[in-house]
């Protein structure tokens, strides 16, 4: 049994990793703010199945506490730290600002400060497909240029990236940056478009679909990204010079925004009354993920179609929404 740290305990990506590595018979010490960024009762549904489990620990709490931090280290070593606790959306991103520089910025030097005072095998942390930007590139690949954000939210994970790259240069942190591309699935997040799409769907409200509809995403199931984020945890890149490294995970299949929206319809049963709007700002056009050295390293492998995925999520929003 290993013990790991995984912060953002509540949120959508972690409650699931947590419950992987609980049931794989680790560890988990839990950190998240429970904030009311969206609603708390949705972060408190994820985490109750976690308190139910003996090997599972809670601390509610901001990294951007210092003394929060500090005594999450002050207990036996974290064998790894997995960190998925973050200010997210990138629209939110321009409204309020320093939001993301206290949780992504702050936050993050708290942590990895104190994972440089008390190293684990491995520190594991989320980034984003964010940082590409608007890249012409067919596939985005960790080689390409990252330095043209055009979100605040995705200048906050580019700086994540960087520092712990120097981190990992000075130090001899091990250290795995890995860029998420549009996660979805049952308990996900109420501000992404999927979860927005569908609440407007069954209460017949308009849905905003912006760029006119002409956009793709990376539609990536969660499943697949927690049996991702999993593996790598495993895999420190202890071998390189510099122990560090940078890994997509995503589904590999673009998805056309019109698409999603039918696949929805067909799903719930219901025509969107869609609102063609302008480009976003903060927004991309594009996002397609090159996935080959995830593959190459962990066998990562994405195995769920987007209309099943869809499918789980519509099921579990009926269940939980009563509708």
């Amino acid at each position: 049994m290993n013990r790991y740290l995984v912060t953002g305990a509540a949120g959508f990506i972690g409650a699931h990793v947590s419950a992987a590595l609980l049931d794989a018979g680790h560890e988990v010490v839990g950190l998240d703010s429970v904030n009311d960024y969206y609603d708390p009762a949705l972060k408190r549904h994820r985490l109750q199945p976690l308190l139910d489990q003996p090997h599972f620990s809670f601390t509610e709490g901001d990294l951007s506490d210092s003394a929060t931090v500090e005594q999450l280290f002050r207990g036996d070593r974290f064998h790894s730290v997995i960190h998925l606790a973050a200010q997210a959306g990138v629209r939110y991103s321009l409204e309020n600002p320093s939001a993301y520089i206290q949780s992504n910025i702050v936050g993050f030097q708290h942590l990895i400060d104190a994972c440089r005072a008390t190293p684990p095998a491995h520190f594991v942390f989320a980034s984003s497909s964010s940082v590409y930007g608007n890249s012409d590139r067919d596939w985005l690949s960790e080689t390409d240029p990252t330095d043209t954000p055009v979100s605040l939210y995705a200048a906050t994970k580019k700086s994540n990236e960087m520092v712990a790259h120097s981190y990992s240069r000075l130090y001899g942190l091990p250290a795995t940056g890995l860029r998420f591309f549009t996660v979805y699935g049952p308990a996900g997040r109420p501000d992404m478009a999927y979860f927005g799409f569908t609440k407007a769907i069954f209460e017949g409200a308009p849905i905003q679909v912006f760029n006119h509809g002409n956009l793709e995403r990376d539609f990536t199931y969660i499943d697949d990204i927690v049996s991702g984020v999993v593996s790598v945890a495993s895999a420190p890149p202890s071998e390189l010079e510099v122990p560090y490294r940078l890994l997509n995970l995503g589904n590999h299949q673009p998805v056309k925004l019109g698409d999603f929206i039918a696949t929805l319809e067909g799903l719930i049963g219901k025509d969107a009354n869609q609102h063609f709007v302008a480009m976003q700002p903060g927004d991309v056009y594009r996002t397609a993920a090159n996935i080959d050295a995830a593959s190459a390293l962990v066998g990562f492998t994405p195995a769920t179609d987007l209309t099943t995925g869809l499918e789980r999520f519509v099921a579990w929003y009926r269940e939980y929404y009563s509708v």
